[in-house]
């Protein structure tokens, strides 16, 4: 495993197994020549953030009192939310980045920008999320990070790269 990194102020971009990864902390300030690009990313990223952290605190989880928040743009610039949905019969228990997924296409938006899923330890998507949302965009942005703090945010990462060979089925006419 070969890692490599470059820091330029409070953000660090490099890479690891081939993936690209950028950690940014959006309290400090970057050179001058990246300030203004990286600070609209900066707040455009921190809305999704906020999103995501508000569907957090809807999510109904009373048997692991794990609470999980997604949020989604959509090309269009919408943002949708969600928020795991437990059931006492586990296997139809709802994950968030599902929930989030399933209100942008109930609207008709199935092309996405940029996906956040924050939770109380930074997890990153099950599978079967992995392979739900890959049959709609599979290049949106990944990230991941805390409930409980903008810091330490993880991404971008392109979906197709944490699901390589997504399934996709041919549509018949």
């Amino acid at each position: 495993q070969h890692r490599s990194m470059e820091s330029c102020c409070r953000c660090s971009i490099g890479t690891y197994n081939g993936r690209t990864i950028v950690r940014r902390q959006f309290t400090g300030l970057h050179s001058a020549d990246r300030l203004e690009q990286k600070s609209m990313l900066s707040e455009r990223l921190l809305e999704l953030v906020d999103a995501a952290r508000s569907a957090a605190r809807q999510a109904y989880n009373p048997y692991s009192n794990f609470a999980v928040g997604c949020a989604i743009r959509s090309k269009s610039g919408i943002i949708y939310r969600g928020c795991n949905v437990e059931n006492a019969s586990y296997s139809v228990t709802l994950c968030a980045e599902r929930v989030a997924a399933s209100q942008a296409i109930l609207a008709g938006e199935l092309l996405w920008e940029s996906m956040v899923v924050l939770s109380p330890q930074r997890v990153s998507m099950c599978g079967t999320c992995r392979q739900f949302c890959h049959e709609f965009s599979p290049h949106v942005e990944v990230w991941t990070g805390f409930l409980d703090r903008n810091e330490d945010m993880f991404g971008p990462t392109p979906l197709w790269q944490l699901l390589p060979d997504g399934m996709r089925l041919e549509k018949f006419s």
